[in-house]
């Protein structure tokens, strides 16, 4: 289906109510992200729909397929998937950075089965017992060249006697001879490619995925212990995809710039799925996406080789590009979307005026898929993350868990209802498949997103802090208790707490504080790195660790994390304003449920040098003039 029912006039805030208008039933989305492919690869059969770069040096030597190509690639691997007794509710687990056949795999395991995408920064003991909660015995991952340290971790899986088969992933446009593999008991070890090439190309050999059924799983930041596994459905993610699509900005020639991993959701949704809809070409980066320096030097110029129109990335991203010199025409570029983290005042304008080309902000989260707001480049109000998307419904409510309503412009948690928000948390499974749990999360269909949010009388969402604990580094979610629990588990600590601590590289870095037993010897400094060398999540090792007689703790006696966040805030803007003349003090408070900083500055003071300094911070704060 196609023309306005498909595609309705969506280019201001103005016309989402004509929109929803029209049922989303009636628009006629695909069934499931395989029939979402296979309506690409027929309308569009000779239109490149990936160009994959190999790495960063190599940007002009991109590996193309194009959407009938790309069909092909996944029947072949899905087939695979059948063969190896992957069925409807089995999930297959994929671990490795970007490449070429971690495209095609990540969209055949949606079609065979379900795919559970995997960090491969995470420690053994959380990869076994995510691989143990979705069921996965087919492990799809990096090989020797493309990763030898997720190469590693996958042999050491499959000797725990975790998998039945490891697929084995090559750098994209390989041309050597592959690695020889090694043998592991009773596990089928093989390279992807090799084994798929034997499958047929035509059609797929199962049943195909129905709306209802699970698409994937993804691991999330929860609260204790080990990841939260997400589930999403198809038409969780051919919703989303859908309502990202549907902007006007976008056309068939708006070319899309992907570099994020894909075991993150926005990878999946903002730059595989919904480019699908229009047939968009996507432009892959190499296997270190943004993480590689390399990329950042020649960014310009690949933007204006590819006529890059959309790209998506963490507000770090556009803090590192504001400062590389426009050296190639990137009037094509734009809609640079930011989100997954607060993005600071500075870095927006400081894109802004470089490039010329204003942010578009987003929010979302992986229980409701990935995107639920998004801004306008004209016509969003300052501080707001935008309006919600089509058929999406967004309310504030007490944060006492009454689910009482909040009045217009006050602030309380955010909830969210509408086709995008997840099915529940797997944890566990049985003869069935996986057994869901909403854990709390879902109340009458509404999703406790756990942040703290307003949303004015126009119906935009203004982010106000997050009621929930989570770190966010580089748009990355750290669970604080893998922090503590790693350094509880150290003799001399006796109780431990780590909180965000603001950065202007990360939006915010972890950071601990803890108390020790009597009579301890202990450090900080010893703290801080005995935790770097256990914690779990490599990005979750803390940046500094304090040592406290007592944490603070609430009336009742609950730990006061609010007041911990004060501290480190305090801290770090003290450290960044402390060379400069003219400041004289500098205090964190707690206003309600966020931490905000007020710097006191002598009239002779460089007051430009002190704002420039604060709006690089995803914080808030005030200047106070003194005599």
């Amino acid at each position: 289906m196609t023309g306005p029912l498909l595609w309705p006039e969506y280019a201001t805030p103005a016309d989402l109510a004509a929109i929803e208008a029209v049922p989303l039933q009636a628009r006629g989305l695909p069934e499931s992200t395989y029939a979402l492919l296979a309506r690409a690869a027929t309308t569009w059969p000779d239109r490149t729909a990936i160009s994959v770069l190999p790495d960063a040096t190599r940007w002009r030597e991109p590996l193309r397929r194009t959407f009938a190509e790309l069909l092909a690639d996944v029947h072949r691997v899905a087939n695979l998937f059948h063969d190896l007794g992957v069925r409807r509710n089995d999930a297959v687990a994929l671990m490795s950075p970007n490449c070429a056949e971690l495209i095609t795999a990540t969209l055949a395991a949606q079609l065979a089965g379900i795919a559970a995408p995997l960090s491969g920064g995470l420690s053994r003991q959380h990869l076994a017992e995510l691989l143990r909660r979705s069921g996965a015995r087919v492990l799809v991952t990096a090989g020797p060249e493309l990763a030898p340290d997720t190469w590693d971790t996958a042999q050491a899986l499959a000797r725990d006697g975790l998998l039945e088969a490891i697929l084995v992933l090559r750098p994209t446009a390989a041309t050597d001879a592959p690695h020889p593999l090694p043998a592991v008991d009773g596990v089928r070890i093989g390279y992807l490619g090799e084994l798929a090439a034997a499958t047929d190309p035509a059609v797929f050999d199962g049943d195909l995925p129905r709306s209802s059924d699970l698409a994937a799983m993804f691991h999330t930041g929860g609260t204790t212990g080990a990841p939260k596994l997400a589930a999403h459905t198809h038409t969780n993610e051919v919703a989303d995809a859908w309502m990202l699509a549907a902007s006007s900005l976008f056309d068939e020639e708006s070319v899309v710039f992907a570099a994020l991993p894909l075991f993150h959701v926005n990878a999946l949704v903002v730059t595989l799925l919904a480019p699908l809809f229009k047939g968009q070409t996507v432009v892959w980066a190499g296997p270190l996406g943004y993480r590689d320096p390399a990329l950042f030097g020649v960014f310009w110029k690949i933007v204006e080789h590819y006529r890059l129109a959309a790209m998506s990335a963490v507000p770090t991203v556009y803090g590192a590009l504001a400062q590389v010199p426009v050296d190639a025409d990137i009037s094509s570029l734009r809609f640079p979307m930011v989100g997954a983290s607060p993005l600071p005042a500075a870095v927006r304008s400081a894109f802004q005026s470089r490039t010329g080309i204003a942010l578009v902000e987003g929010y979302g989260l992986t229980e409701a898929t990935c995107a639920s707001a998004r801004s306008f480049p004209d016509a969003s109000p300052p501080g707001s993350v935008g309006q919600r998307l089509p058929y999406q419904r967004v309310r504030v409510v007490s944060a006492d868990g009454t689910w009482e309503d909040r009045p217009v412009g006050e602030t309380g948690v955010l909830a969210i209802s509408g086709p995008t928000v997840f099915p529940g948390y797997v944890v566990d499974r049985d003869e069935n498949g996986p057994l869901l749990d909403g854990l709390g999360k879902l109340v009458d269909g509404w999703l406790d997103t756990g942040d703290l949010a307003r949303i004015d009388e126009d119906g935009f969402v203004y982010l106000a802090g997050r009621a929930k604990d989570l770190i966010i580094r580089g748009g990355h979610n750290i669970d604080p208790a893998i922090i503590e629990d790693t350094l509880l588990a150290h003799p001399q600590v006796v109780t431990a707490s780590a909180v965000g601590r603001p950065d202007v590289h990360a939006g915010e870095v972890p950071v601990a504080y803890v108390t020790l037993a009597p009579g301890a010897t202990v450090t900080g400094d010893d703290l801080r790195d005995w935790a770097s060398d256990r914690v779990p999540d490599r990005t979750a090792a803390p940046k500094a660790v304090t040592i406290l007689d007592e944490l603070p703790v609430t009336a009742v006696g609950k730990l006061y994390k609010l007041a911990l966040r004060r501290d480190a805030a305090q801290a770090e803007l003290r450290a960044a304003l402390g060379q400069i003349a003219g400041v004289q003090d500098i205090k964190a408070t707690i206003e309600g449920s966020s931490v905000v900083v007020t710097v006191n500055i002598h009239p002779t003071a460089q007051e430009d040098a002190v704002k420039d300094i604060l709006g690089r911070y995803a914080i808030e704060w005030r200047l106070v003039v003194t005599s």
